[in-house]
C-alpha cells in the first residue's frame, strides 16, 4: 500500500466490496454499521485535530484490500480449480489448440 488516498473513497470502496460480500442486505449487517460509526467518530472537526483518523484510515485501507483479495480469489477459485478428468479435446482446447482429425471419420 503506496498511499491510502482520500478517507471518503476508501470508505465508499469498503462499502461496496461490503456489498459484494453480503449481497443486497448488506445494509442490516453489523459490519455495515461498525465501519460507519467508526468513520464518523473519527472525522476531523475543527475543534481537534485527531491521529487516530489516519489509523482507522490505514486499517480501513487494510480490510478493503483483504476484502478485495478474498474476492478475487473467489473468482479465480471458481474460475481454475480443477473439475476432474478432461478429455484431450477438451484440454487442447484450453490451450487453443484442436486435435487433428482422423482418416475414416473416428476422429
Amino acid at each position: 500500500m503506496a498511499a491510502l488516498g482520500a478517507p471518503l473513497r476508501t470508505l465508499r470502496a469498503l462499502l461496496r466490496e461490503l456489498r459484494h460480500a453480503a449481497g443486497r442486505s448488506y445494509r442490516d449487517s453489523p459490519a455495515y454499521h461498525h465501519v460507519l460509526a467508526a468513520f464518523r467518530a473519527h472525522r476531523v472537526t475543527s475543534e481537534k485535530l485527531c491521529r487516530a483518523q489516519q489509523e482507522l484510515h490505514f486499517q480501513a485501507a487494510t480490510y478493503l484490500c483483504l476484502l478485495r483479495s478474498v474476492r478475487e480469489h473467489e473468482a479465480l477459485h471458481r474460475e481454475y480449480h480443477g473439475r476432474g478428468e478432461r478429455s484431450p479435446q477438451e484440454t487442447a482446447g484450453l490451450v487453443g489448440f484442436r486435435l487433428p482429425q482422423q482418416p475414416g471419420g473416428k476422429g
